[in-house]
């Protein structure tokens, strides 16, 4: 199925269906799907791997949904499940929305200047806490993705969500107090000489008894000895 564009994604409608026919489907290089909202009621289709994934991949937040050719809606992707070791989409969940009402969605969170950072190259560790955002706005304004800059990060430095700046028209929810990443001190290696030490001394504490038990032995000797004579 071609889309007219890649914000455009044509879909089959489906019959709902158990595990069984989602194998088989899955088997011919489509996944199942489910679309919500908007006072309607859901409806199941079957929609092509790879014409999902280039919708996806070239489109912003919301696609233009066409279900067995009718006109597009706008939705956007409530959930895509995927197999836990390939990666795989198995099923996707779509949404339908109004482009002039604000709605919630989950956004990548990415740090850029991490390479730079006073604190990472002087040795210290960069832990990103909070990879993922929620944010609310218009459909089409809801970004892929809202970076922070972490160029000036030192050691021992901790940015939260307060700091975090959303692009222009959109809100990002959630606790300020929400540790998004840190920069904590070099990790120290753990030193072998002390196991090293401990083994020389249990050595040491098992030769001393046959040492002592040698010695014992000779003085033995030379008693029997001397009363012989």
């Amino acid at each position: 199925m071609a889309n007219e564009d890649s914000s455009s994604l044509t879909v089959a409608r489906r019959e709902p269906a158990g595990s069984r026919a989602a194998r088989r489907l899955r088997r011919t290089g489509c996944i199942p799907g489910v679309v919500y909202g908007v006072d309607a009621e859901p409806v199941p289709f079957s929609v092509d791997v790879r014409e999902l994934r280039l919708a996806l991949a070239h489109s912003g937040a919301v696609l233009n949904l066409s279900i067995d050719r009718t006109p597009p809606a706008p939705v956007v992707v409530k959930e895509l499940a995927r197999h836990p070791v390939s990666g795989e989409a198995l099923h996707v969940d779509l949404l339908r929305v109004r482009l002039d009402k604000p709605i919630q969605a989950t956004v990548a969170l990415e740090l850029t200047g991490d390479d730079v950072a006073p604190g990472v190259k002087e040795g210290g560790v960069l832990e990103h806490i909070t990879r993922e955002l929620t944010v609310e706005a218009l459909p089409n304004d809801i970004p892929d993705a809202i970076e922070h800059d972490v160029a000036e990060m030192q050691i021992g430095d901790t940015i939260t969500l307060e700091a975090v700046r959303a692009p222009a028209r959109v809100t990002v929810l959630g606790d300020p107090e929400t540790v998004v990443a840190t920069l904590t001190p070099p990790r120290l290696q753990v030193e072998e000489e002390p196991e090293i030490e401990e083994e020389t001394e249990v050595v040491g504490e098992g030769e001393e008894p046959e040492a002592e038990a040698a010695a014992e032995g000779e003085g033995g000797g030379e008693q029997q000895s001397g009363g012989g004579e």
